[in-house]
């Protein structure tokens, strides 16, 4: 998804987002202002169980991989 659909969803719900804001920090925002936890790109090794929101595809992309030491 791009900055210009991000800022698309926030202005529906009245939220500014500002342009120095990293594309992580606003989808976070407006995690927050819906009330939801803000949890994108935070899916840990790849997993996400909220298979309903608009995000999920950027947040499993842009979410660190851990390494686990064998």
């Amino acid at each position: 998804m791009k900055m210009k659909e991000i800022r698309a969803i926030a202005r529906e719900i009245d939220i500014k987002i500002p342009v120095t804001l990293s594309k992580i920090e606003a989808v976070r925002l407006i995690q927050r202002t819906e009330g939801n936890f803000d949890c994108f790109a935070r899916a840990a090794d790849g997993f996400c169980d909220q298979d309903g929101c608009i995000f999920l595809e950027d947040c499993l992309i842009l979410s660190p991989k851990q390494n686990k030491a064998k």
